[in-house]
């Protein structure tokens, strides 16, 4: 038996501590467990435990594991946070409800045209590259506003907010200014009235989810504080589009 029950449990009293410091509502924090590299019986003893949102790197095993778990699929929301090709995208856009990892208009692009009619818009986030780090994906933060209104115009998507992933370490005031990149364009979007509800940041992990929620996080994703160390080795990809 694991502990992902008790892990959750102190995961959630982290948040809860991290916003009473922050004066902030917990329920405007939204908790993402990453299930990456972990078997889909631990997602299910997560489910159990009350935990109904799940991310996923990897193209190939985010799929498998959503068509493994189809009898609770309903009940749960999938967000893809990892690298997108675009050979990957019809996946993607046919199989989540949330991808936090648009790194350029091309992929938005894709993933609009390949939406199922049937589904609800896909919701999404730029991925914004804080740091400048060259080996991470991300727009600059200069480009950050442009791309939101050429995304802003494209059907059934709907632009949720923005995401980074911070280098480690990550000081408290290169969060705080990427929260205010978020305030700026959520200022200008609702100027002009787009129909999009800009109202996430999607930002803190494990070892940096109490400054994140200082800074304004609406959403972190959790992997190892809730599963435990992921297997090191990256799982096969072999979906792809001819």
């Amino acid at each position: 038996m694991s502990d992902i029950k008790n892990n959750l449990l102190e995961v959630k009293n982290r948040i809860q501590l991290a916003c009473e410091g922050a004066n902030r509502d917990k329920k405007n924090v939204s908790l993402i467990a990453v299930s990456k590299t972990h078997p889909k019986e631990l997602v299910r003893e997560a489910f159990v435990a009350g935990q109904l949102q799940f991310a996923e790197n990897y193209v190939q095993e985010g799929v498998d594991k959503i068509e493994a778990l189809d009898d609770i699929r309903k009940n749960i929301i999938w967000h893809f946070i990892g690298p997108i090709q675009s050979n990957k995208t019809r996946f993607i856009a046919e199989s989540f409800d949330w991808v936090q990892s648009v790194d350029r208009l091309k992929i938005a692009q894709r993933l609009s045209e390949q939406r199922p009619r049937d589904l609800p818009d896909l919701n999404i986030c730029l991925q914004v590259n804080i740091s400048g780090e060259s080996t991470k994906s991300g727009v600059s933060p200069t480009e950050a506003l442009l791309i939101c209104l050429d995304i802003v115009e494209l059907p059934n998507l709907s632009l949720r907010g923005l995401m980074a992933i911070p280098e480690p370490g990550a000081s408290l005031q290169s969060m705080k200014d990427f929260h205010h990149l978020f305030l700026e364009i959520q200022k200008h979007l609702k100027r002009h009235q787009f129909k999009n509800k800009f109202d996430t940041l999607s930002l803190g992990m494990s070892d940096d989810l109490e400054p994140a929620i200082r800074s304004g996080s609406t959403m972190v994703r959790i992997g190892t504080a809730i599963f435990g160390a992921r297997n090191a080795e990256e799982p096969p990809e072999t979906l792809e589009e001819e």
